[in-house]
């Protein structure tokens, strides 16, 4: 699935090529995504200006003079600019088309991602009561603190909760504490500040190098250019199981936690 290290690669790809740009006309395909795509969408785009190209959390915000597009990639959608008129794939269900002669293509194999309306983005219902961006101040050690007091839920499935924070996926989760040296089972009500001081840097850090190398691709995510990311060949434990880890030797261990799988160095994490 597209992470938020992904998205902002999708953003920066397609911004330069689709801002201060007129939209000519919207072609939907198949409006039967994760949502039906509303009316709205085609109605409305087109006359538009193209503003500015934004992200929430996992949501490409495609803002113009008449109101905002939402899109969110899902399982394994993705966007780039294709020239107009150019032959579509069976997968390839919404061209915004420009009058500079280019269309952003909206690809999407599983249907899983989605194509909203609206004036107030911040306000939509998938979007209003989401956490903070990791990357932003306002995310911190103590934040976290005061957001794990008495619970019981482990800290990674507590991190990837999007109304703690936003955009710590499966990969980034486990990454993120590992450099912290935190134990991925360890009840997020029981760890100290100082702990969560590091976890917080971690987090930033591995986002940072991520969004750097392009995002991570174990599947079939592409950038807004077309190229795959390359961070999965920076991983210290995701995907290394019974490899040794890179600081102590020890074969890193894989389990599933909350459902997803979870890789975690023993002797380095606790």
């Amino acid at each position: 699935m597209p992470e938020l290290p992904e998205v902002e690669t999708s953003r920066r790809g397609i911004a330069p090529h689709i801002t201060d740009q007129t939209i000519a006309d919207v072609v939907i395909r198949d409006r039967r995504l994760r949502w039906p795509v509303s009316h709205d969408v085609d109605n409305k785009l087109p006359g538009a200006t193209i503003t500015s190209v934004d992200r929430r959390a996992k949501y490409l915000l495609i803002e113009t003079t008449n109101g905002t597009a939402i899109m969110h990639l899902g399982m394994s959608g993705h966007v780039y600019v294709v020239d107009r008129g150019t032959p579509a794939g069976v997968h390839d269900h919404v061209d915004i088309e420009l009058e500079s002669g280019k269309a952003l293509r909206l690809t999407d194999p599983r249907r899983f991602g989605s194509l909203h309306w609206s004036t107030t983005p911040l306000e939509h219902p998938l979007i209003r009561d989401l956490g903070p961006e990791p990357l932003a101040d306002e995310f911190n050690g103590e934040y976290l603190w005061q957001q794990s007091r008495g619970r019981r839920v482990a800290v990674k499935p507590f991190i990837m909760n999007a109304n703690v924070v936003v955009g710590v996926g499966n990969i980034y989760a486990s990454e993120s504490l590992f450099i912290a040296g935190i134990h991925p089972k360890r009840a997020a009500g029981r760890i100290a500040q100082p702990r969560y001081e590091k976890l917080a840097d971690a987090i930033k850090a591995v986002l940072k190098r991520a969004i750097k190398a392009g995002g991570t691709t174990l599947r079939d995510f592409y950038g807004g250019n077309g190229e795959s990311g390359y961070f999965q060949q920076e991983l210290d434990v995701y995907g290394r199981e019974d490899e040794e880890c890179r600081v102590c030797s020890t074969p890193v261990t894989a389990i599933v936690l909350g459902q997803r799988a979870t890789y975690y160095c023993k002797h380095c994490q606790t």
